[in-house]
């Protein structure tokens, strides 16, 4: 008999307690698989830490195959899911296609940054939701602080020292209390203006700092962070982002680089395009998290609407403690429901209590009910981290231990670009890499979605000018958007544009790759590797020589000349073609059939004496390039003088034309 399969998608909080449990309780006896972007399960409560430098990133992750040993995982996102028929499909991490069959499925799928329709917000601001956001946060904020110390005018310190976090809930509380500390060491290592501090400001629609708690831990943590000097507005929000700041509800504008989006989440959209019963953007389930109508579909987390049976007509909240114990009833039921474990059982919970970690030895807790603030509140809160985390605790007790007695060290490491994080995504826990795979176009399209050029000017998050965020124009600015595997090209950043280079993909993409400044002032053509379609590029030292460059013997193309060849007049062997280009090479040649990637082995097709690659002079180009096809509203190049026959027969590549006399006047070579 055939084991049944079960399969999870996702590895949150739910989703890593269902495939934990559900190991220990089939003992073997079901295949588990695990669909999850990324090979570790995320603690997320602890990530203002690793944003303001007291943990390192590898902290607050948990390899899922060391933990799950007895679960089977799968890297990639799922895309579709065919309900009838039991299989999901998903796109791996380099774009591979795959489907999944399953006997029960349990969606586990997270929840994604929530955006309001506020002008602005998806192209200038930036989420907390994963790893990658939070190292980003990390860099920005450093670089700004570094900026604002070198800055001349006082308006440019003052702006790239002011942050401004909206959503007063944990997430926000959290990383403006710990973002004020970490700014604020600093300074002192990099003193601003006389006069000046970092600013973070705090802004909720809310009445009240995390108005989900009771009144008296709001007050504690309202008080904790006035004292430290972050500006709270309650009532107050963003109307508007733009390049240089942003304009809030009451009509001031707050002249920023940086702009953090906290303002809550979102259920992941891939529940939306199953056409079941929704409630808010999550998947209405019963109280034994089942799906009504599909006894073969659980749903947990922040993607499940679960009744709350302690407060009928009302669902759970979409919080870390909840997602934890549905993971645990879920996979029990899962089980029960295959005949491998007890008998199903309701979602029920008793709040044990909050904790809000308000950086140093500052914290508002209430356990079990008991209020507490201050050194005691910090001393639960961490306990409770270590006593949650499922794996890590002493590497995270030991780096707490090391930034009470060292100091943080500030440095930018340039992992996480701002492009690779958009705030509009579905995958806040994956980077956008380049010309990496597309992801799911109705999840992760919009403009904040977009793929956008790196600029070294010194700006801020969406400003033009900004050292990783797009200029006007650029992708991420509203106007253009290219998106990873779109197969476009990338836009070209303002530092190449000055220059003139063309800038298009990787060898084989069927786009040229990017000539250096040195490259250009030579005006030699740049091409692929071997093998590619494209030439390769010639060395000054062959350009200087004027030497054409083709392939080895049979190729069809000239071999190079060596430069005792040259000096001795031998001209490359070829024979006559109907075009009047160097053909195919006589065999007996005494250079002999040279390695590849050597000179005079196989070379790129855009040299001449050989077959050009289009758009390279000498050969076939492309429209608009000289010597080929000429684009609309250009002159028509002129006949050859003395076409080829028995009278003029086709000369050898004894001397290139494309290249001036003058080694010197390459500046006007092809750009």
């Amino acid at each position: 008999m055939s084991r049944p399969r079960i399969l999870i998608v996702g590895a949150g909080f739910a989703g890593y307690r269902t495939a934990r449990t559900l190991s220990r309780l089939t003992r073997g006896r079901a295949h588990i698989t695990l669909l999850n972007p990324t090979d570790y399960f995320l603690y997320l409560p602890l990530l203002p830490q690793v944003a303001a430098g007291i943990l390192e990133p590898r902290r607050v992750t948990v390899s899922l195959s060391d933990s799950l040993p007895d679960v089977r995982l799968v890297l990639g996102e799922a895309e579709r899911i065919d309900l009838d028929d039991g299989i999901l499909r998903y796109t791996g991490p380099e774009g591979e296609e795959g489907s999944l069959s399953y006997d029960r499925l349990v969606l586990a799928a997270g929840s994604v940054n929530k955006l309001l329709p506020i002008p602005g917000v998806a192209e200038h601001a930036h989420g907390f939701r994963g790893l990658p956001e939070a190292l980003y946060l990390r860099d920005h904020v450093t670089r700004q602080v570094e900026l604002a110390a070198s800055a001349e005018a006082p308006e440019a310190c003052a702006a790239r020292c002011t942050f401004v976090v909206v959503g007063a809930g944990y997430t926000g509380t959290e990383v403006a209390a710990h973002g004020q500390m970490f700014t604020d060491a600093q300074v002192r290592k990099h003193p601003l203006r006389q006069g000046m501090r970092p600013r973070w400001m705090l802004l909720d629609v809310a009445p009240r700092v995390l108005p989900e708690m009771d009144e008296k831990l709001s007050a504690t943590a309202d008080r904790v962070l006035r004292q430290r000097g972050v500006d709270v507005r309650m009532g107050t929000s963003v109307k508007e982002a733009t390049h240089d700041g942003v304009v809030l509800t009451d009509g001031e504008f707050v002249e920023t680089r940086t702009l953090v989006w906290c303002v809550g989440v979102r259920p992941d959209p891939l529940v939306e395009s199953l056409g079941l019963p929704m409630e808010k953007g999550r998947l209405l389930v019963d109280p034994h998290l089942r799906v009504p109508g599909r006894p073969e579909l659980f749903a947990c987390g922040d993607v499940a609407a679960v009744p709350d049976l302690e407060n009928p007509g009302s669902y759970t909240p979409m919080t870390a403690q909840h997602a934890w114990r549905h993971g645990k009833i879920a996979a029990e039921n899962v089980a029960a429901s295959l005949g491998l474990g007890g008998s199903r059982k309701p979602y029920r919970h008793r709040d044990l209590g909050f904790v809000v970690d308000l950086g140093g030895a500052k914290a508002a807790a209430n356990p079990l009910g008991v209020t507490l603030s201050g050194v005691p509140a910090g001393a639960v809160t961490r306990g409770y981290h270590l006593a949650a985390m499922p794996g890590n605790r002493v590497r995270v007790a030991a780096d707490w231990l090391l930034d009470a007695v060292l100091p943080r060290q500030a440095v930018q490491l340039g992992l996480v670009r701002s492009w690779s994080v958009p705030l509009d995504t579905s995958s806040p826990e994956v980077a956008r890499v380049a010309g990496g795979p597309g992801r799911r176009a109705d999840a992760r399209s919009g403009p904040g979605a977009a793929l956008a050029a790196d600029t070294d000017d010194g700006g801020g998050p969406g400003r033009a000018g900004s050292p990783d965020e797009p200029a006007k124009g650029q992708p991420g600015s509203g106007t253009t958007q290219v998106r990873p595997g779109s197969g476009a090209a990338r836009p070209r950043s303002e530092p190449e544009t000055a220059k003139g280079r063309p800038l298009a993909g990787p060898p084989g993409s069927g786009h040229g790759q990017l000539r250096s400044e040195w490259e250009t002032a030579k005006g030699r053509p740049l091409a692929g590797p071997p093998g590619s379609g494209h030439g390769e590029l010639r060395s000054e030292w062959e350009t200087a020589k004027g030497r054409p460059l083709a392939g080895p013997p049979g190729s069809g193309h000239g071999e190079l000349r060596s430069e005792w060849e040259t000096a001795k007049g031998r001209p490359a062997a070829a024979t006559a073609t109907a075009a009047g280009t160097a053909g195919e090479p006589v065999r007996s040649r005494p250079v002999g059939e040279a390695a590849k990637n050597q000179p005079g082995g196989e070379p790129a097709r855009n040299q001449p004496g050989g077959e050009p690659a289009k758009n390279q002079p000498g050969g076939e180009p492309a429209k608009n390039q000289p010597g080929g096809e000429p684009a609309k509203n250009q002159p028509a190049p002129a006949p050859p003088p003395h076409p080829p026959g028995p009278d003029h027969p086709a000369p050898g590549p004894v001397k290139r034309t494309d290249v001036p006399d003058d080694p010197d006047d390459f500046t006007k070579g092809d750009s």
